[in-house]
């Protein structure tokens, strides 16, 4: 039986599973308009993902075929991976930040193999040792890389602009830029009066941006062809302050559950970023390149048990956090270092 849950006032959340992934499931967002259902993100591209996304739609009496727009927080394949084939059942359009829809355009369009010699090519520069490499080299030769998933998303056809209300008939949805967890990702913003008379303005549509109990992946800015320094966990952090500021009486995120005093849970992620760039700083009162660093970093297992594609994410998420404190002016590369190792300062 599909999981459907009602949150009043013409919204309604689908559980869609997310195949082996601890995450288990994406929260899709039904929202009802005049011109028909617009789902907030889709979920993950896989057989029994659509089954329950479109079990979840008869549920409420609808059809995935009278679906009218699909607007997308972010990129990554738990939520955007289903959009084309609800485009090409319903005829609906998709909607997406132009600098996620970059991303979704560059991996359609790059060779197979770029991915892996692009990401060998950076993790030996970070210091990651020969035997994490090999497989990468293996894979690149195999050509492997065809299967993963997120080559063939699809691309949208309107652009998200922040601070704009979505084109969605008797509702007012605002684009929030929310940049961090990707570079496009946005939050959405139900402005309209909470159901239940719930004290605050309106409702969130948070995406990965901001959930109850867990905290979002925060890695580099992945593209091969730029050379640009970013910090995604300044934007992150900038993006978290932007939303406390909202007061929003409700969040609806794409995990977990719906939640209030979203303050609050800024808060504490603020806090929690303060305390681990604080523990960093300690980690590198010797220099340490950022493969070390993630070694040394508290995981949720142990270094020994993070299997191998989750600890690319886990070095990324070093380097973002070694880009702050850079730019914060507290740690700085130590010259002549190859692999390139840092420092507190």
């Amino acid at each position: 039986m599909p999981q459907v849950t009602e949150h009043g006032g013409g919204v309604w959340s689908l559980r869609v599973p997310i195949p082996d992934n601890p995450l288990g499931h994406t929260l899709v967002h039904v929202l009802d308009t005049d011109r028909g259902p617009v789902l907030v993100d889709t979920g993950w591209d896989d057989p029994a993902s659509w089954d329950e996304l479109t079990g979840g739609l008869d549920a409420l009496g609808l059809s995935v075929r009278e679906v009218h727009g699909v607007v997308i927080t972010h990129h990554h394949p738990d939520h955007h991976g289903l959009s084309g084939r609800v485009r090409e059942e319903s005829g609906a359009w998709i909607a997406m930040h132009a600098a996620d829809t970059d991303i979704v355009r560059r991996t359609r369009e790059a060779e197979p193999g770029t991915w892996l010699d692009y990401l060998a090519r950076k993790l030996a520069t970070v210091g990651a040792p020969e035997d994490h490499l090999a497989p990468l080299r293996a894979a690149r030769a195999s050509g492997r890389m065809r299967t993963l998933p997120g080559l063939r998303s699809a691309l949208p056809d309107r652009e998200i602009v922040p601070g704009e209300l979505l084109d969605l008939a008797g509702r007012r949805l605002r684009a929030i830029w929310t940049p961090g967890h990707t570079p496009g990702h946005v939050c959405l913003h139900l402005e309209e009066e909470h159901p239940s008379q719930l004290p605050g303005h309106g409702r969130l549509f948070s995406g990965d941006h901001l959930l109850p109990g867990i905290t979002p992946h925060i890695g580099l800015y992945e593209d091969p062809d730029d050379a640009t320094v970013t910090d995604p966990l300044g934007d992150y952090l900038d993006s978290l302050e932007r939303i406390g500021r909202l007061g929003v009486a409700e969040v609806l995120p794409a995990h977990q559950h719906a939640f209030t005093d979203a303050a609050s849970r800024v808060r504490e992620l603020l806090d929690h970023h303060e305390e681990r760039l604080t523990g960093l700083l300690g980690l590198l009162a010797a220099p340490l390149t950022p493969w070390q660093l993630a070694e040394r970093m508290e995981w949720n297992r142990p270094w020994e048990q993070i299997p191998h594609g989750s600890r690319n994410i886990a070095v990324s998420e070093a380097e973002a956090h070694l880009r702050r404190l850079v730019k914060l002016g507290r740690a700085e590369a130590v010259p002549g270092t190859e692999p390139v190792e840092y420092v507190a300062v």
